[in-house]
This record gives structure tokens, C-alpha cells and sequence, in this order.
């Protein structure tokens, strides 16, 4: 649509004014330009101008808006950069968060590389007026401290890692996020803030040898360059920083003795210039001038200042808080005397503005200027298509140009057809349309308007915002969660863990030990057993280990090898197993035979309101959706369950499978556990569902007695489509006219009594069972040939992880949290599990932050009363939430997002789990703040619990909850707990493992396994051992060729999976691409691999030596006559009993050449 801006009233006139030498146009213009038409505006000045220019808003969450809309205005969105403000308090020592520093970094580089380069394009930067106040490094170090490297260059690697230390790259084993680095002999990867994938720098000797891209997921390389440019990787970096200033001017005699030690270490750390968390803290030390981003703008740069009168009052504002808190600190001990202040005053940011042209979009202004007139807002329609085609009508009759930007597109398009309008969507406009034109553009923008044109005509804008009331968001740069599946739970061992061997049992890991065997060196994984017994374990067999997780906190017994106890163990397993496989097949073949209702395909509202999602949705979610149709469409009545962690997006599936069995004309039911979840999903279905003819109720006590009556009644008659509520809607004066389908949201919440309810009516309707208890994929695996089931592992693209702090009750703590949620527009629950004394919790809130609205809700609340607070919270009418757990399932008010958890200690793993899962849920950091009270001691479980849920902070971590809390949720909620003593006693991964093998036996027994079908990945069920190789080779991986142990660990236990020769040759092309060149040692354990590989295939069971000759052992004198019998015996291999003899021995300088073919011949 920007060639549509030459035409807009005094374009042209702005543009000539902005272009006049500094002589002749003032030194501001100001503009008085709708605030919804000024990103528009803002692409068609950089696309003409062709200008460095810099954005400056009051808010952060303005600065984003446009940053987001001018990517999406713009014909290409190389050289926008955001440059966010930092997410810590004034005088905070936490953190800062990755994502922020390196959007931060990113755009630093790219304007200290982009000035006087040629060809490149002029960088666009949009930043609030916090993140300018914020000092930063000086241009002229950051310039400095640049080092580009190039293919042949001559340089050392301890030179190259003094520099990534210097410049404050953090060293780690495997190197996956930016910042970081790692070293392994000719090899140094490093991840450079501003580029996409980190850089893998292989030497020959001091001559750099290749550059390449590697992804950070999989550690290969997937594509080389010639030239790498190191930036550094934070702003406080301590190469050839002054760092004894900061230790000189700290006094710390005033702080409390916790407090000074905890500064006394960073000031030796720092004087010893090491990297550490918080060391943007002492930024202002670091340099004898910091700078400030204005100073990295080119001279030629035109600033462009939203609200000038509103960034000075922000910038006061800040002031005033820096100094108040300061004072405040300081008096308290909890910071030094004369502590610099991160910030910059806006006098210091008024002198760096004075060197550049400004335009300023102001609100207290009648300009001259007739572009300031040239936008007026549009008309918002909250879904009424008739009025929109109506208004469009007359439009185009006024010759006014329409264009309407929607991902609804096709649907309007049929819609403007009934009125007999013509337009077809298109991709982009590359020209002015003609006048009187209505042009649809498939996509997404935030708000629309009109646009006066030099012609006297108008150009009218609608988008998503005016047609139907919402708004699609465009996610941010996804954060790049840690490449980690699931299953990494039970490979990840370290020395001391408690282990399962499939064959021996339970032992004790006690790490790798490398053996003399038969002249050769290997390494083993050495297991303990009871009464001193040992077993080492081949590498190659590293598979047949996994951890061990039970359902009971105490340690399991650990087995005597050599005994029959883990044989009868684990063939009552077996046993337990069968049973439950053929429980659960027998409910499944039952619904098969059962008729249902089979719904029609979608129709195009289905289509449309799919479209409308406010997200992009993920590929787990699209799946389930999909999956859920298909189910419905299926005469057979459908049970589906649908797994999901805390805000991946199962509401969407439940609101799609209702709307389609609503097109069918049948009315569907939704359960919740809580009155408040209840409201929740009433509000998200009325809101998903209003452009349609679809009628949406709610029985529960937040009805009122004649209320629920009436709904009652509705519902006999049909007039009611869907109706949500809690166990209220299983009493019996509930009826139906039609009903099609149940969904049931966290089934294992309701009582025996509704869940007998439950099982009755699965037989009648489709049910759709939804649950955020984290199902490990383990199981998942092993229950999917017996269950209809989806998981949902993806967090949504735009999604964060929290920011999780575990501290002592302190007052100062809490106000501070707070007034930074407030300071961003934000909302905060404080949850306190008590009702007795929740409203004293809440007046010392009051006094503690007197400028915050607070409300208070309970479950003892009446009905009426705790829905209005829920009502006003969700609207933004309060700031805090006091409340108890009443909050844990399903609330979602993305503008929520710090939690306060008082007396976290006396709160289960999983429910911490999930009430931290009400924040975090936009594109905003979410901070989770779980406080204990200092003066009573905290038990060794509940340190561990809180430990727990603050590592568990990535993405995704309800899998490692399950497993670290398995008597609670997970296992026990799906398998019941009659299984209990079963996983306890064979550790949880091989009971899945075993209850998938009978699953899969029994299917196949009873001819139920349809091969046409597509079944979902099986899990791998326990197979025999495979063969034995001994053969006198030194095969293992060299500790000077990967040097941390537990990287080598996980390398062999990914070695003992493979199972094709392909395989392995993949492995040794990763192994070189990452560690350099195979020695010797290494080049032997891939040619063991291989014969593992191909002794499997030919069905051989040993490959060993007797004196210096080399023996194919099959198992028994039958099977080697059975083969010559067969004619299957190769050429050359001399049966002897049980084995086969290869004719060379191993003085043959080629004898390994010919074992590797006679396995090959014996294999085919």
C-alpha cells in the first residue's frame, strides 16, 4: 500500500521541507498526525528520504507497536531495528534478559557497521525514551573492540579467546545461545549477538581454515562464509574497561553484611576481569564516559520524537524514581553510598538531540503543515459486515479509494460478491489502484483510517480492528528455546544418579572409567550394584541404561546382580502391563463398534473463523486441531485427549471442534473444575465466536437462580448452542435437546461420583478432553496405539520464559516488583493461599505501594462479588490481584505478568507450576516472585521444590515437573494408581517401554494392527541386547578430542541408538564438522558401530578374536548348519561349532576391510 502515500494531502511539501538544507527548514517540525496512520506515514518518509532516522517514543510498548507496524509497511524490513529498554529495576543487580540485550547489541553493530558503507540501507531505529536514558558503551570502544576475522588469516587460537572473553562471551560446552563460545582443540564456535545462527572457526595450526554456520539445534554446520565480524556480547564487557574506578568508588561500609559480601565478590571479580551475571549493574564504572545510543546515530539522522511533552515527564519521572530509590536502598544497606545511577538525565539526552533535525508528532500543536491534516480515523464496526459493505458502497460511489487489509479476505470477498462487487484478494498493491476501487490485501495490520489525497479524494484503510473488533498480532523474533526433547530427561545421567539396566536392574551411575580389554583401550559405564557388585557397560550398549524415576521420594532398592529378583520384578511388570493393554484396547474396540453422529466437512465460516485466531497457531496445535476434525467427521463416536502445557493454545482446539459440531446444528457442552475457569472460557468463546450466529451461556453460581432456570430451558429448546459450566451442568435437571459433543477441561479435577457421569455419556456423544498435567512423551508414545491422543510441546512463537526468583518476604522487594509491572502498564496477582487474613494482605499492600488500585478475590467471595473483581480485573479496572489459588487453572489476562507467591513454601510443585503459568502469556517478560518467610525454617523439600520450579523456567519445563513430581501429576493422573508399585519398582521409562511392547503384541495378536492406516511413532520397546564386538581395537572417544565428560557421555549414548549404517556415517560427518578431525581412536569406534550395525542385520551374535584369529559367533552348531544347509554361508568363512572363521588373521593388513564385507555378505 505505500505507493498509495504520493498521494496523501502536503506529502510531497513535508518531504521538500525535510530535504531544504539545515538553513533554510526550523529546527523541529511539528506535526499533529493521527496516531494510527503515523508507522504509515513513517515508511513513506524512509522510503523517500532516504535517511537514518530514530524513533523516540514515552512507552516501551509504543516503541514496539512501531517497530512492528513499520516491518510490516515497508517494502523490506532490512535496517529496522528495535532498541528495547533494559528489563531490570534502577539499582536491580539481576540479569539482564537474552533476548532484550541482544535485540539491543544487534542493532549497536549494525550502526557502527552501516556508516559509510556502501550500498547499505539507511538504519531505521525505534527505541522509548527509557532505552535512550540508559548509558551504554561508548562508541569509540564498541568500534574498537570490533574484530572481524576472514578465511587464511593468520592469527592464534588463544589470541581469538582472549578477545571472546574480553569482550564478555560467556564459555560453555555445547555453544547454543548468542554470547557464548566453546573451544575444542582446532576448533572455536561463537554465537555473535547480531547474527542468526553462531559460527563454527576450524584452524590449521594459526591460519584460520573455514567459517561456517552451524545450527545451534543439531551442532552441524550448514554453511560457510568468508569473512566473520565479533562484536562484542554485552555492553559491560571488561576488555580494556578501567575497572579499578568501580573498586575505589563503591563504599560499602554503610551496606548490611550480606549485601557487602555479595558486592565485595563482584568487585574482586570484576578487578580480576571476569564475566558474571549482573554485570551491566557496574556498566557506569566500566567507562570514564559511557554513551548513549544518540551518540552511534549518523550526522545526517532525522529523530523523530512521538510526544515530546510525554517523553519529558517520563524522563522526570524516571529521575525522581532513581533518586527516591536510591535514598530509600541506601538507608536500608542494601546499596552502596554514592552509587552511580544507570541513567542519563534528560538534559544530557536534550544536548545529543540538539545535533540532529527533529520532527515531532505532538498533541498540544496546530501546525501549518496541511499533511498534519491528511489522516482521519475510521469507523469501527465490532462485526457488523453489513454496515462495512454498506459504508464501502457508498464510498466507491464517491469515487474514494477502498482498501481492506484482513486475513479474512476470502470471506469478505464472497460477501462484497452478494452485493455485486468484484475484487479478488491479492498478495501486495505495486501500483495506485484506480478510483472508486475496492482492493482486498491478505494480511495484518494493527488499525486502520482515512487518507485525505492532494486530488481531493480519499483513500480509506479498514483492517481486522475496525471490521470485526480484534487484532491478529504479528509475534516478535521467536525466542530460540534450548534444543532439549523430552526424552533427554531419562539420557541425561550424571555420576551418583540411580540408573535401570534392562538386563541387570536398578545400580548406581558412577560415570565413564576407560579399561585395558584384550590389548585395547575403551571406555565403559561403570554401574554399582548392591553388596560391592560392578558392572561396566560397553559404550555401544549405553541404550540398554536410563535413568531412574519412581512415584516415591525415597530411594529405590537397588539390585544384587547375579541374582533372580529383577527377572521376577520385572515379570510382574509384564504382567501388570498385558493386563492394562488390554483394558485399554478393550474401551477402544468397544468404541469402534458404537454408531455416532459423523459431522460434515468444514464449511467456510469454520474457514473464517479459523482465519480470525488472534496468533500464528503452532504445528502441535494445527495437528490436534486437525486430528480432532477428523475424529468428528468419523461416524464413531470420538474420545480424544488433548495435552497441553500451561498456555500452548488448547482453548483454540476446543473452540474450533465446538463451533464445527455447532454448524451441524448440535448444541455442545464445555466442563471446567472452577467457577472462575468457567467465566474464563464463557468470556474467550463469546469473544472467538461474535461475528457469528452462535449463542454462548454459562451455568454456574456466578448465575443467579432465575438466571440459570431460563439458560435451562434454553437449553431443552436448542436455543442454546453452547453452554459452559462447572459440575453444575451434570445434575439431572440438565437436558439437552441435541447434544454432539462434551469437552471436559482437567477431567482428573472432578470427583468418582461426575467422572462415573463422565464415562456414561462417552458412549452417547463425541468427547474432547483437554489437560494441561504435563504428560511425559514417553508415555504419551506408549499409550498412542490405545488412546486418541495430542500433545502440544511447541510454546506459541511470540512466548517467553519467566523470569523466576526464589527470596525471603521483604517489602522493598515486593514494592519494587510491583511499581516495575506498573511502570509498563502491566497488571500483578499476589497470591495468598489463606482467606483468613487475605484482606489485612491487602491493606499492607495498600500502604507498601499506596499509588496501585487493589482488589481482593477468594472462593468464599459471593458469586455475584468475585465475578464483577474478576470482570474488572480482566478489564484493567485494578492493579493488583490479591487472591488466593483460586486463580490456577486457565486464567488468561495477558497484560498480567509479575506474580508474587506469599509463603511459596507451603504450595505443591505442580500448583506453583501452574499458578506461574497465568503470566507470561504476550509477547511481555513475565517475573515470577516466590517469597518465604525468613524467620521460619524452610524443610529440605520445600527448598527443593522451589529450587526445582526456578530451574524448570525454560519453556515447555511441565515435562521435567512431571518427572520430578510424578506422585502428584503426570503418570499417576493417566495410569492410575494401582500401577504405582509397578513403575516404582522397574523405574517410569521401562514401564512405558513395556506397556508399549504389549500394546504393539497385543494389536498384532489380534490382527488389529491396520497397516494402511498411519499410526503415530512407536516408542522403542525393549529389544535384545544385539551382538557382542570384541575385537582388539583402542575405540573410544579421546579426552583431549571431546574433553567434558558429559558431553562425551551423551555422544556415546546417541552412538548406542543407531541402527543403520547411514547412521553412523552421519555421526562421524558430525563428530568431524564439530571436534575437528577423528584420531585414531575415535576413526575405530565408528568402524565397531559399523559392524554392530551389520552383525545385527546378518543376525550374528558375536565378533571376537581366539589367539590372533578372528570368529563370527551364531549362536549355536543349529544356525550354522541351518545357513550351509540354505546355501547361505559366504565364500571363504570356515564353519567351526557355532562360529564362522574369517581365512585372514589379524597380522592382515587388510583384515578389517574383509570382516566388514563377510558381515555384509552374511547380512543379505
Amino acid at each position: 500500500m505505500l505507493p498509495l502515500i504520493g498521494g496523501l494531502r502536503g506529502y510531497d511539501e513535508l518531504v521538500q521541507l525535510i530535504r531544504s538544507s539545515s538553513t533554510e527548514r526550523p529546527k523541529s517540525l511539528p506535526l499533529a498526525v493521527l496516531e494510527e496512520a503515523r508507522p504509515y506515514l513513517l515508511a513513506g518518509l524512509r522510503r523517500d528520504l532516504s535517511l537514518p532516522m530514530l524513533v523516540v517514543t514515552p512507552r516501551r510498548d509504543r516503541a514496539r507497536e512501531i517497530h512492528e507496524q513499520l516491518r510490516i509497511w515497508s517494502p523490506s524490513s532490512v535496517g529496522i531495528f528495535p532498541f528495547p529498554e533494559p528489563d531490570v529495576l534502577i539499582y536491580e543487580r539481576i540479569p539482564w534478559d537474552r533476548g532484550m540485550a541482544q535485540d539491543r547489541l544487534a542493532t549497536l553493530t549494525s550502526l557502527v557497521r552501516n556508516q559509510g558503507a556502501p550500498d547499505s540501507a539507511p538504519t531505521f531505529v525505534v527505541a522509548s525514551v527509557r532505552a535512550l536514558l540508559h548509558k551504554t558503551v561508548p562508541r569509540e570502544r564498541f568500534v574498537a573492540s570490533m574484530k572481524r576475522l576472514e578465511v587464511g588469516q593468520l592469527t592464534s587460537i588463544a589470541e581469538i579467546l582472549s578477545t571472546l572473553h574480553g569482550l564478555g562471551y560467556e564459555r560453555t560446552v555445547v555453544v547454543e545461545e548468542p554470547g557464548s563460545f566453546s573451544a575444542r582443540g582446532g576448533i572455536v564456535d561463537v554465537f555473535p549477538p547480531q547474527n542468526e545462527q553462531p559460527v563454527r572457526i576450524e584452524f590449521f595450526g594459526d591460519e584460520i581454515e573455514s567459517l561456517r554456520h552451524f545450527d545451534p539445534t543439531t551442532q552441524r554446520s550448514v554453511q560457510t562464509t568468508q569473512s566473520l565480524v565479533i562484536a562484542p556480547a554485552r555492553e559491560a564487557f571488561p576488555l580494556g574497561a578501567d575497572r579499578q574506578q568501580g573498586a575505589e568508588q563503591l563504599d560499602l561500609t554503610s551496606c548490611i553484611p550480606e549485601v557487602a559480601g555479595e558486592f565485595q565478590q563482584d568487585l574482586e571479580a570484576l578487578s580480576n576481569g571476569q564475566v558474571f551475571d549482573t554485570l551491566e549493574f557496574y556498566l557506569p564504572y566500566l567507562y570514564d564516559k559511557p554513551g548513549m545510543l544518540v551518540d552511534y546515530m549518523p550526522p545526517d539522522t532525522l529523530l523523530v520524537l512521538e510526544d515530546p511533552l510525554g517523553l519529558e515527564a517520563m524522563a522526570t519521572t524516571l529521575e525522581v524514581q532513581n533518586v527516591g530509590l536510591r535514598q530509600e536502598l541506601t538507608q536500608k544497606g542494601e546499596l552502596p553510598q554514592g552509587v552511580l545511577s544507570p541513567h542519563f538525565t534528560w538534559s544530557n539526552l536534550q544536548q545529543g538531540f540538539d545535533e540532529h533535525p527533529r520532527l515531532e508528532f505532538r498533541y498540544d500543536v496546530a501546525t501549518e503543515l496541511a499533511v498534519s491534516e491528511g489522516f482521519v480515523a475510521g469507523t469501527h464496526y465490532g462485526g457488523r459486515l453489513q454496515d462495512v459493505i454498506a459504508d464501502s458502497l457508498e464510498m466507491m460511489d464517491k469515487r474514494w479509494r477502498v482498501t481492506v487489509v484482513s486475513r479474512q479476505t476470502p470471506r469478505l470477498a464472497e460477501l462484497y460478491e452478494d452485493w455485486e462487487v468484484v475484487a479478488s484478494p491479492v498478495e501486495e498493491i505495486a501500483s495506485p489502484p484506480p478510483e472508486g476501487s475496492l482492493t482486498l490485501l491478505q494480511g495484518s495490520l494493527a488499525s486502520g483510517w482515512q487518507m485525505r489525497q492532494t486530488d481531493g479524494g480519499r483513500t480509506i484503510l479498514l483492517t481486522d480492528g475496525e471490521i470485526f473488533g480484534w487484532l491478529k498480532p504479528e509475534p516478535r523474533r521467536p525466542h530460540r528455546p534450548k534444543p532439549l526433547p523430552p526424552e533427554s530427561f531419562f539420557s541425561d545421567i550424571a555420576p551418583g544418579d540411580y540408573v535401570v539396566h534392562i538386563e541387570h536392574g536398578i545400580g548406581t551411575f558412577r560415570g565413564l572409567v576407560r579399561l585395558d580389554v584384550q590389548q585395547a583401550q575403551r571406555e565403559y559405564l561403570q554401574v554399582d550394584y548392591a553388596a560391592g557388585d560392578r558392572l561396566y557397560v560397553p559404550t555401544y550398549q549405553g541404550d540398554r541404561i536410563s535413568r531412574y524415576v519412581g512415584v516415591k521420594a525415597q530411594p529405590p532398592r537397588v539390585d544384587r546382580l547375579g541374582t533372580a529378583h529383577w527377572s521376577r520384578v520385572k515379570a510382574s511388570t509384564r504382567r501388570a502391563v498385558e493386563e492394562m493393554a488390554k483394558e485399554l484396547l478393550g474401551l477402544y474396540s468397544t468404541r469402534e463398534v458404537v454408531q455416532g453422529h459423523a459431522f460434515a466437512p468444514d464449511t467456510p465460516w469454520q474457514t473464517e473463523l479459523d482465519a480470525s485466531f488472534p496468533y500464528i497457531e503452532t504445528e502441535d496445535q494445527m495437528r490436534a486441531i486437525d486430528e480432532v476434525k477428523r475424529d468428528m467427521e468419523n461416524p464413531r463416536p470420538m474420545d480424544r485427549l488433548v495435552c497441553g502445557d500451561v498456555g500452548y493454545g488448547k482453548t483454540e482446539v476446543a473452540v474450533r471442534a465446538a463451533f464445527k459440531a455447532v454448524m451441524d446444528n448440535k448444541q455442545v457442552t464445555l466442563l471446567v473444575p472452577t467457577t472462575v475457569l468457567a467465566q474464563q472460557h464463557y468470556r474467550t468463546f463469546k469473544e472467538r465466536l461474535a461475528p457469528f450466529p452462535v449463542e454462548v451461556e454459562m451455568l454456574s453460581r456466578f448465575r443467579t437462580h432465575s438466571e440459570q432456570e431460563r439458560i435451562l430451558e434454553r437449553l431443552r429448546k436448542g436455543t442454546v448452542d453452547i453452554v459452559i459450566g462447572t459440575h453444575r451442568l451434570l445434575q439431572k435437571d440438565v437436558a439437552f435437546k441435541d447434544l454432539g459433543l462434551l469437552i471436559i477441561d482437567e477431567e482428573q479435577r472432578f470427583g468418582v461420583a461426575h467422572k462415573e457421569q463422565l464415562k456414561q455419556m462417552r458412549r452417547e456423544v463425541d468427547v474432547l478432553t483437554l489437560t494441561a498435567t504435563p504428560i511425559p512423551r514417553t508415555l504419551y508414545l506408549s499409550l498412542a496405539g490405545a488412546r486418541d491422543m495430542n500433545t502440544i510441546d511447541t510454546p506459541p512463537e511470540y512466548r517467553l520464559p519467566v523470569v523466576t526468583r526464589v527470596a525471603a518476604y521483604d517489602e522493598g522487594l515486593i514494592r519494587r516488583a510491583i511499581l516495575r509491572e506498573l511502570d509498563r502498564g502491566g497488571q500483578v496477582y499476589f497470591v495468598h493461599n489463606r482467606v483468613r487474613g487475605i484482606r489485612q494482605i491487602a491493606n499492607r499492600l495498600s500502604k507498601i505501594v499506596p499509588e496501585a488500585d487493589t482488589a481482593v478475590a477468594h472462593g468464599q467471595m459471593e458469586e455475584a462479588t468475585l465475578a464483577q473483581v474478576m470482570t474488572d480485573f480482566a478489564a484493567g479496572a485494578h492493579d493488583i490481584l490479591v487472591c488466593t489459588s483460586i486463580i490456577e487453572s486457565g486464567i488468561d489476562i495477558p497484560n498480567a505478568n509479575t506474580l508474587i507467591i506469599n509463603r511459596a513454601d507451603r504450595f505443591g510443585l505442580a500448583q506453583l507450576y501452574q499458578l506461574r503459568g497465568r503470566v507470561g502469556r504476550s509477547t511481555v517478560r513475565a517475573y515470577a516472585y516466590l517469597l518465604y518467610d525468613e524467620g521460619a525454617p524452610l524443610s529440605d523439600e520445600a527448598r527443593k521444590r522451589l529450587q526445582t520450579i526456578k530451574e524448570a523456567s525454560e519453556l515447555g519445563a511441565g515435562f521435567r515437573i512431571a518427572m520430578r513430581d510424578l506422585e502428584i501429576r503426570g503418570g499417576g493422573d493417566v495410569l492410575g494408581t494401582r500401577q504405582h508399585g509397578h513403575i516404582s519398582a522397574v523405574g517410569f521409562d521401562l514401564y512405558c517401554r513395556l506397556l508399549a511392547k504389549a500394546i504393539q503384541d497385543l494389536k498384532e495378536r489380534e490382527g488389529a494392527a491396520d497397516e494402511e492406516k498411519q499410526r503415530p511413532p512407536r516408542l522403542t520397546t525393549p529389544e535384545p541386547a544385539g551382538p557382542t564386538i570384541g575385537l582388539p581395537l583402542d575405540a573410544h572417544l579421546p579426552e583431549e578430542y571431546v574433553q567434558e565428560d558429559a558431553l562425551r557421555l551423551g555422544i556415546y549414548r546417541r552412538m548406542a541408538g543407531l541402527q543403520t549404517l547411514e547412521q553412523v556415517d552421519r555421526m562421524r560427518q558430525e563428530l568431524k564438522d564439530r571436534f575437528g578431525a577423528l584420531p585414531k581412536e575415535a576413526e575405530n569406534l565408528i568402524y565397531l558401530l559399523r559392524l554392530k550395525v551389520l552383525a545385527t542385520q546378518a543376525g550374528v551374535e558375536t565378533v571376537s578374536t581366539e589367539r590372533d584369529r578372528i570368529t563370527i559367533g551364531l549362536g549355536s552348531l543349529a544356525e550354522v548348519k541351518r545357513r550351509r544347509s540354505e546355501g547361505r554361508l559366504p565364500t571363504g568363512l570356515k564353519p567351526e561349532d557355532d562360529k564362522l572363521l574369517l581365512p585372514s588373521s589379524l597380522g592382515h593388513k587388510h583384515w578389517q576391510r574383509l570382516l566388514e564385507k563377510a558381515l555384509r555378505d552374511l547380512a543379505q
